[in-house]
C-alpha cells in the first residue's frame, strides 16, 4: 500500500471498528479491577482524581510498578495480564534471552522476568523520563536478570530526533507523521540491531520483542540480514499511518529473510496490530 493511500484505507478501517472498540473496552473492566489488587487507585486514576503520582499498583502477580497515568496502566494490562505479545502466538520459555526494544517503563521486560527467572532479557529505552521509571520499577520487583539500555535502536548508528509530543504519557517516536509538532523532539542516542546485540553478548535472540511507534520499520528494514538470522521469534505492535510503511510491506520482507509471519488486528485502532515472525531456519 502506497503512503497516499494508507489515510483512505485507515479512515475505512476505523469506521469498521466502532462496535469492537466499545466490546474491548467494556471487556478490559473486569480485567483491571479484578486481577489489579490496587484497584482503588486504578479507578481514581481513571476518574482523574487529584492523586500523588506517580503512584504503585500491584498486579495478582505479585509484580509491582511505578504508573503516572491512565495509558501506563493499560499498557500493563495489555501486556502483562492480557499478554498481548505472546498471546496465541508465542510462548516465553524460561531460559531464553529476550531483547526489548522500546521497553517503556519496564511492563513486558519485568513481567517477562519474574515468570522466567531462567531467562535473559535486555531493555532499550532512550526517553530519559521512561528509563528512570523502567530502572525504578525493576528495582521494586528486586530483578537481577533484566539490563537495561538508555539507547534507541535504529537502522543506522548515530542519533535520532525522539518525538515527546504524542497527547500521552509515555508514548513518543522516532518516526515523525506529517501532524507530528516540530520542535517537541530530544537528540538520542542510536545503535542497530547488530550492534545492540553485541552490546548486550546476545548470540541468538530467542525473542525479539518491538514497540517503536512507528520506528519498528527502519529498525528491521535497516537491520543487517546476520542480525536477522539470529532472531528465533518476533513479536512487535505494529503502527501504520505514522512512517512512509505499513505492516504490509513487512511480511514479503521478512519471509525473504526465512521467517512464517502472521498479524493480528487491534480490536479498537485499525493503525494499530501485531505481527508475529518466526524464523523457520532456527526452529528446523
Amino acid at each position: 500500500m502506497t503512503a497516499s493511500a494508507q489515510p483512505l484505507a485507515l479512515a475505512e478501517r476505523e469506521r469498521a471498528l466502532r462496535f469492537s472498540r466499545w466490546r474491548y473496552y467494556l471487556s478490559s473492566i473486569p480485567t483491571l479491577l479484578l486481577r489489579i489488587r490496587s484497584w482503588p487507585a486504578v479507578l481514581g486514576i481513571f476518574a482523574g482524581l487529584p492523586l500523588k503520582r506517580p503512584m504503585t499498583i500491584v498486579l495478582d502477580d505479585g509484580s509491582r510498578f511505578r504508573v503516572r497515568g491512565r495509558m501506563d496502566v493499560w499498557i500493563i494490562k495489555e501486556t502483562c495480564l492480557d499478554r498481548d505479545y505472546e498471546r496465541g502466538e508465542v510462548e516465553v520459555e524460561d531460559g531464553w534471552t529476550v531483547v526489548d526494544i522500546g521497553a517503556g517503563s519496564g511492563d513486558f521486560a519485568i513481567c517477562v522476568a519474574r515468570r522466567s527467572p531462567r531467562s535473559r532479557v535486555f531493555a532499550f529505552e532512550p526517553l530519559p523520563e521512561s528509563y528512570a521509571l523502567l530502572e525504578e520499577n525493576l528495582r521494586l520487583n528486586g530483578l537481577s536478570n533484566v539490563k537495561a539500555f538508555p539507547v534507541a535502536i535504529a537502522g543506522k548508528a548515530g542519533e535520532l530526533l525522539l518525538y515527546t509530543k504524542t497527547g500521552l504519557e509515555g508514548q513518543h517516536r522516532t518516526a515523525q507523521a506529517e501532524t507530528a509538532e516540530t520542535g517537541a523532539a530530544l537528540r538520542v542516542s542510536s545503535i542497530t540491531l547488530e550492534a545492540a546485540f553485541e552490546q548486550a553478548g546476545v548470540g541468538v535472540c530467542d525473542l525479539l520483542k518491538i514497540d517503536c511507534e512507528g520506528g519498528e520499520y527502519d529498525i528491521l528494514f535497516g537491520a543487517s540480514d546476520a542480525a536477522l538470522a539470529r532472531v528465533r521469534h518476533i513479536a512487535m505492535e505494529f503502527h501504520d499511518g505514522i512512517a512512509a510503511h505499513s505492516h504490509e510491506e513487512l511480511i514479503p520482507f521478512l519471509e525473504r529473510r526465512g521467517f512464517g509471519v502472521r498479524t493480528r488486528p487491534n480490536p479498537a485502532h485499525a493503525s494499530l496490530g501485531f505481527l508475529f515472525a518466526s524464523n523457520r531456519r532456527l526452529e528446523a
